[in-house]
This record gives C-alpha cells, sequence and structure tokens, in this order.
C-alpha cells in the first residue's frame, strides 16, 4: 500500500510518497516560495528506488495546485519518478492545521467535509486554504480516496477548564474561540513512540513533550492523552520561537494601535514574523545564534537565554498539570539536534528529577534515545518526530474502518 502525504503551509508544502509494507520512503521534498516570482521544488528519490537520485527546480507556481500537479509528474517521470502510473497510490493522507471542533479524528475529504473545512478559515486564515486547495487537487488527479490528519486533534482531549480563556462565554459559543494547540500530529507521535521505548503502555504514561523548532510548543501528556498545550487559538502563543513572540500581556494590542497608529493587521503581522528570536537579535536560525553567541553578541545571548527560559518555564508548570512525569521529550529541528539549547533547558531542574548526561546530550543520532543520568528519577528523551509517517498510518488505518 502506497499513500502519498501532503503537508501544505502557507506558502509551500512538503510531501513523501511511502510504501507501508515496510515504511520506506520512496520520494520526498517541498516545494516553496508559492506565488513568488520565483519558486523552488526540490525533489529526492530515497535509497532502494532505482536510481535515488535527486531534482531541483526554480520556476514559477502561482499556487499550491500548480506544484501538486509538477510533483505528480515527476512521480511516473522516466528519469525522476518512482512508479508507472499514478494509479499505485492506495490512498493520500493531507495534514490539516486546524480541524476546531468539527474534525477530532481523522476524516474522508468529500464535499460535505470541505464544506465544513472553509468555515473554519476564519480560524486560520493562512493554512486552511492551501490545505483544501491541495485536497481538492488531489481528489480531482487521483482515485483513491484522502484522508485529512489536523494538527488539533491530539488536542481535542483538553478539558474543558484547559481550553476555554476567562473572556465572556458568547465569544465561545459563537466564533469558537478556545485554545487548540498545533503540532498535534507530532505530539502524539513521539509521545506513542517514547511509551513504546520506555516499554510502557501507550495509555498509560506521563511526559511533557518539546516540540521545538521555527515554531515551537509544549504539551502535557497525562496517561496518554493531552491535557494542556502551549499554543492556542492560534499558533502565536506559547514559548518564544523563531519569529513569533509567545505569550504576551494581550493589552500589548492596543497599547501598540495607539503609540504606533498600526492597524490590527500590521501589529499581528509584526508578532508572528519579526518577533521572537528575530525581534531580540534580527536572527531566527538557532545556528545562526549560536555562532554569533560564540563571538560575543550580547543581542544573539539574550535571545537565546529567552528562548530556554520560556520552554523551562512551561516544563516546570507542566510538571504542576501531571503530579507524576515519565519523561521530558524533545523533538523538532532544535529539540533533536540542538544540544546546547537542550542542556541550557533543563539546567537547574535537577530539583524536579531531570539531570541529562553532557556526553549523551552531545552525540547526534536519528535513533530515538535516552540522554538522562543514571541519577535522574525522570527521563530525558529525544525522539525524531516523523509526521509524514504518522499521517500515512492514521490514512491507513482510517480507510481500514470507514
Amino acid at each position: 500500500m502506497k499513500i502519498f502525504v501532503v503537508n501544505c503551509g502557507s506558502s509551500s508544502f512538503k510531501f513523501q510518497l511511502i510504501n507501508m509494507e515496510s515504511s520506506a520512503i520512496l520520494c520526498s521534498g517541498l516545494v516553496e516560495r508559492i506565488s513568488a516570482a520565483t519558486g523552488n521544488l526540490t525533489y529526492k528519490q530515497h535509497p532502494g528506488t532505482k536510481n535515488s537520485r535527486e531534482l531541483e527546480e526554480e520556476r514559477a507556481f502561482a499556487n499550491h495546485s500548480e506544484g501538486i500537479i509538477r510533483v505528480m509528474e515527476l512521480l511516473t517521470d522516466e528519469t525522476y519518478g518512482v512508479m508507472k502510473n499514478l494509479d499505485e497510490i492506495s490512498a493520500c493522507g493531507h495534514r490539516g492545521v486546524m480541524g476546531a471542533e468539527k474534525f477530532t479524528k481523522p476524516t474522508i475529504v468529500e464535499a460535505g467535509m470541505l464544506k465544513t473545512l472553509k468555515s473554519l478559515s476564519i480560524l486560520a486564515p493562512l493554512h486552511n486554504p492551501p490545505t483544501i486547495q491541495g485536497m481538492e487537487i488531489m481528489n480531482e488527479m487521483l482515485p483513491c480516496p484522502s484522508v485529512a490528519v489536523f494538527d488539533t486533534e491530539f488536542h481535542s482531549t483538553m478539558p474543558e477548564h484547559t481550553y476555554k480563556y476567562a473572556i465572556p462565554e458568547k465569544m465561545y459559543d459563537e466564533f469558537g474561540i478556545r485554545r487548540y494547540g498545533f503540532h498535534g500530529t507530532s505530539h502524539r507521535y513521539v509521545s506513542e513512540q517514547a511509551a513504546d521505548f520506555m516499554g510502557k503502555d501507550r495509555d498509560k504514561v506521563n511526559l511533557i513533550t518539546c516540540h521545538l523548532g521555527n515554531g515551537s510548543s509544549v504539551t502535557a501528556v497525562q496517561d496518554g492523552r493531552c491535557v494542556d498545550t502551549s499554543m492556542g487559538l492560534t499558533p502565536l502563543s506559547g514559548v518564544v520561537m523563531g519569529t513569533r513572540s509567545g505569550d504576551i500581556d494581550p493589552a500589548i494590542y492596543p497599547f501598540l494601535a495607539r503609540q504606533t497608529k498600526n492597524n490590527i493587521e500590521e501589529i499581528d503581522a509584526m508578532l508572528n514574523a519579526e518577533s521572537g528570536l528575530k525581534g531580540i537579535c534580527s536572527m531566527n536560525d538557532m545556528r545562526d545564534i549560536h555562532s554569533a553567541r560564540a563571538h560575543g553578541d550580547p543581542k544573539a545571548e539574550l535571545a537565546f537565554q529567552m528562548f530556554c527560559y520560556s520552554i523551562r518555564k512551561y516544563i516546570g508548570a507542566y510538571f504542576a498539570v501531571l503530579d507524576r512525569v515519565d519523561s521530558i521529550v524533545f523533538t523538532g529541528g532544535i529539540g533533536e539536534n540542538d544540544d546546547i539549547a537542550r542542556s541550557s533547558i533543563c539546567a537547574g531542574l535537577s530539583g524536579l528529577g531531570i539531570e541529562i548526561d553532557a556526553q549523551k546530550n552531545s552525540i547526534r543520532s536519528p535513533e530515538s534515545r535516552s540522554i538522562a543520568t543514571e541519577q535522574a528519577t525522570v527521563d530525558t528523551m529525544i525522539i525524531p518526530t516523523n509526521e509524514e509517517l504518522a499521517i500515512a498510518t492514521a490514512t491507513m488505518n482510517t480507510l481500514k474502518v470507514a
């Protein structure tokens, strides 16, 4: 069974074709700078396919549909293809960002579902429209079914006292304003993998999962279910991120409007795209920040410390939420690869039973592993995330029971 996975962002999309019998990736890639004058496509055949070749193209993609059409051409291309025809694809799995309270499990994509999803675009105006476009073009091009797997699904188990905001109830009733959370597919995947690694039942494990990258979130997992998460109605809240501010006093919005004369859209853009690490030190790539820190840049040092402190604070808060914690789990680009950030985040947490082994922490590996000392009473783990495989697995399981 071959499943094609599409992960649409606001101006890009990632893709993978996965052979589910072996979990082998047949090809993968990225289309980015969609709607710009010049876009970019990266396509890679993986080991085990006939050639294991790579292709990079610079060309304009007016929208997500044009990018997907080009990828479909490459799948059966004489040189770069990995199949004879598209009929070999058994199903298509889509990452959905915002399912709100309408979609709390993987859902087959059909006309009624798409109509409902379009109505939710007000809650995710940058991400839902391109996701819907990807679903529509795949349904046109392929005879096989498509399944949407939503970021918000894993967080749908949060209790009411966690997901509701202390604002007039009619704001929730009329507009659906509540905490939804994001990165849920990743948090679920690494939670399950961590439980398996520790030899614990998936529904009996308590974890604090830290998905850290340009966008970052922290989730409290109790008995395998999400009970709290740092992101809220949008991905803006929570910890300090690459270009997002994370938690701020909500009164900053009207204050800035009065002082700068900027409108709400301009302020929102600033908090999402010009804040976070970038707002403090003009850099949002942690590798650049580490390089600047090594050369004594005080702004880079401040940005790094703010990032680590904000995550450490959430970890401490979630200890109070969970009472018992089996492991802290790091994942995502920074979480998996940045030993300096992991060390700084965990510094000073020995009182909670968290101690990481410096040598274990310094080793780069694509494997799941523990980096805790022998004396630690709470494990600390690195679990590489694989959202595409998680989406493909959810797609396969949904179609088996549909």
